[in-house]
C-alpha cells in the first residue's frame, strides 16, 4: 500500500506520461549524439595534411577535368589554416575510407530494426530501450582505443553502436501506442523524437569544443560517461504500460487505457497479435509513409552527417565556426516541432482540421522548404551568410517529420506501431549506408562548389517524390487491418469448445 500511494504522489506532481515522453526524449538525444559526434570529431581525427599528399596524383589527374571557372571560397579567417593545421590528427584515412567509417552505423541499424519491433511488442519494449542505449555506451567509451589500433575495428563499433540505434524508434513508437492518449499524439511523438535534433545540437557544440580545446579523444569519453546516467533513471521511472507502472496517479491511469479504448488488464492481448504483412504491403497508406520515410532520410542524413563537410571543405569554415553553425539549426529544429506539433494537436481538437491533414502539413514542411533551401543554396557560391540562414532554415523545418509521416504509423495501426516503423525505418536506413559513400565518392579529389551541386540536386528530387506520394496517399484513418485480434481470438477459443464437448 505504501509503495502506490508514494506512486500517486508522484504522479500527481508530475504526469508519469510525461516522464516517459521526457526520458525517451533523452534517449533520443543520446542515440543522436553519439551517432553524429563521430562526425565532428573526424575532422580532428584526421591528418589533413597527409590526406592531400596522398591524393595529390589523383588530383593532378583529375584537374584537367575541372572547369577553369571553378569557384573556390577563401578560408573565414587568416587563422582559418593554421587552425586546421592544429587539429590534424593521427589517422591517415582517405575519404572513401571516411565515407566507410560513417555509413558501417547503418549497416548495424538496418539489421536490428525488425527484430527489435517484434522483441519490444512481444516482451518488453522498456528493456530494448535500456539495451540500446548501453551497447551505445560501451561502444563510445571504446571507440578511441579501437581507432589506435585499426579503421576496421571502429567500423565494429560504430556496427554495434548502429544495433542499439535500430531498435530505438520502433521501440518508442510500442511504448507510445500504450502511453500517449490521442489528443496527445502529436505532442508526445514530437517531444520524443526532437530529442533526435536535440542531442544532435549538444552533440555538436560538445565535440567541436572537445576536440579544438582537450583533444579528440574525450568526445567519446566524456559523452559516454555522462550518457551512463540516464540508464539508471529508465530501469526506475518507466514501465512498460500505465497498468505496470506504480508511480502514477488512478486518475492519470484510468485516462490514458480508456481514451486508447483498452481496459486495465489488456496489454497481455496485444501482445499475441499476428502481423498482417501481405495486408500491410499492399495498404497505400502505409506505402506513403515508406516512400517518405526513405526519401526524407536522404535529406536527414546528408544535413546530419555530410553538413560538417560541407562547411569545412567548401565554406572554409574552421573547427570552432563548424561546430557552431551546423549544430545551432538543430536546435531551432526542436523548437519548431514542438510549436508545430502543439498548434496541429490544438487544431485537430478544435475540429479545424483532421488527423490526415495534419500529418499532410507537417510532411510537407519537412520536405518543401528543405527542398527549396537547397536549391536555392546550389547558387549562393560563397556567400556564407545566405548559405548558413539557408541551411538553417532547411534544418528547422524538417522538423515537421516528428508530427507528420513520423507519427503516421500509430494512426493507421495502433497495434502494431513498432512493426511498422521498423519496416519502414529499415528501408529509411538504406540512404543512411548510400550518403555518405555517394558524398566521399563525389568529393574525392573534388572538393568542390559543382561536386556538392551534384550532391544537392539528388536529395531536391527524393524531395519532390516524397512530397507527391505522401499527398497522394497518405491518411491519418485506422486501417481495417489493424483489427485482426476479433479473428485470432475467435479461432483460440474454438478448441476449448470442442474439449469441453468432448467431456460433456
Amino acid at each position: 500500500m505504501d509503495v502506490p500511494a508514494r506512486g500517486n504522489v508522484l504522479g500527481r506532481v508530475v504526469p508519469a506520461r510525461y516522464i516517459l515522453a521526457v526520458l525517451g526524449s533523452i534517449a533520443m538525444a543520446i542515440i543522436y549524439g553519439l551517432k553524429v559526434n563521430l562526425s565532428v570529431a573526424m575532422v580532428g581525427m584526421m591528418n589533413h595534411t597527409g590526406i592531400r599528399l596522398a591524393a595529390s596524383y589523383h588530383e593532378l589527374n583529375t584537374s584537367k577535368l575541372k572547369h577553369v571557372e571553378e569557384v573556390v571560397c577563401e578560408p573565414t579567417t587568416s587563422e582559418g589554416n593554421k587552425t586546421v593545421h592544429e587539429l590534424d590528427g593521427p589517422f591517415i584515412w582517405p575519404s572513401e575510407v571516411q565515407g566507410i567509417v560513417l555509413s558501417c552505423y547503418f549497416w548495424g541499424y538496418f539489421v536490428s530494426q525488425i527484430p527489435g519491433a517484434r522483441v519490444a511488442e512481444l516482451f518488453s519494449a522498456k528493456w530494448v530501450m535500456f539495451f540500446s542505449v548501453s551497447i551505445n555506451v560501451v561502444c563510445t567509451l571504446l571507440t578511441p582505443v579501437m581507432a589506435q589500433a585499426h579503421y576496421a575495428a571502429v567500423i565494429v563499433m560504430r556496427i554495434g553502436e548502429g544495433i542499439g540505434g535500430g531498435v530505438t524508434f520502433p521501440a518508442m513508437h510500442v511504448l507510445l501506442s500504450k502511453w500517449a492518449p490521442p489528443a496527445e499524439r502529436s505532442v508526445m511523438a514530437a517531444l520524443v523524437y526532437a530529442g533526435t535534433s536535440l542531442g544532435t545540437v549538444i552533440s555538436m557544440l560538445m565535440a567541436g569544443v572537445l576536440t579544438a580545446n582537450v583533444g579528440w579523444e574525450s568526445v567519446f569519453y566524456v559523452m559516454g560517461g555522462l550518457s551512463c546516467l540516464w540508464c539508471v533513471l529508465w530501469v526506475i521511472l518507466i514501465q512498460d504500460t500505465p497498468q505496470k507502472q506504480p508511480l502514477i496517479s488512478h486518475e492519470e491511469r484510468h485516462m490514458i487505457v480508456t481514451s486508447l479504448g483498452g481496459h486495465t488488464d489488456d496489454h497481455s492481448e496485444h501482445k499475441k497479435l499476428p502481423v498482417p504483412w501481405a495486408a500491410v504491403l499492399k495498404s497505400p497508406p502505409f506505402l506513403a509513409i515508406l516512400v517518405s520515410h526513405t526519401c526524407s532520410n536522404w535529406g536527414w542524413y546528408m544535413l546530419l552527417i555530410e553538413l560538417p563537410f560541407y562547411m569545412k571543405q567548401v565554406l572554409k569554415f574552421n573547427m570552432t565556426e563548424n561546430a557552431v553553425t551546423t549544430s545551432l539549426p538543430f536546435l531551432s529544429l526542436w523548437i519548431f516541432s514542438m510549436v508545430l506539433s502543439r498548434t496541429l494537436d490544438y487544431l485537430r481538437g478544435r475540429g479545424v482540421i483532421t488527423t490526415t491533414t495534419a500529418r499532410k502539413i507537417g510532411t510537407l514542411f519537412a520536405s518543401v522548404v528543405p527542398a527549396i533551401c537547397l536549391l536555392a543554396l546550389c547558387y549562393v557560391g560563397c556567400n556564407r551568410g545566405a548559405a548558413v540562414a539557408l541551411m538553417a532554415i532547411g534544418v528547422t523545418c524538417i522538423g515537421g517529420m516528428f508530427c507528420g509521416f513520423l507519427s503516421n504509423h500509430i494512426d493507421i495501426a495502433p497495434n502494431f506501431a513498432g512493426t511498422l516503423m521498423a519496416m519502414t525505418n529499415t528501408v529509411a536506413t538504406i540512404p543512411g549506408i548510400v550518403v555518405p559513400i555517394f558524398v566521399g565518392v563525389l568529393t574525392h579529389g573534388n572538393e568542390t562548389i559543382s561536386a556538392w551541386r551534384v550532391i544537392f540536386f539528388v536529395t531536391i528530387a527524393l524531395y519532390v517524390i516524397e512530397i507527391l506520394a505522401y499527398t497522394i496517399f497518405g491518411s491519418g484513418e485506422e486501417q481495417p487491418w489493424n483489427r485482426v485480434p476479433d479473428n485470432t481470438e475467435i479461432i483460440e477459443t474454438k478448441p476449448l469448445n470442442k474439449e469441453e464437448k468432448a467431456a460433456e
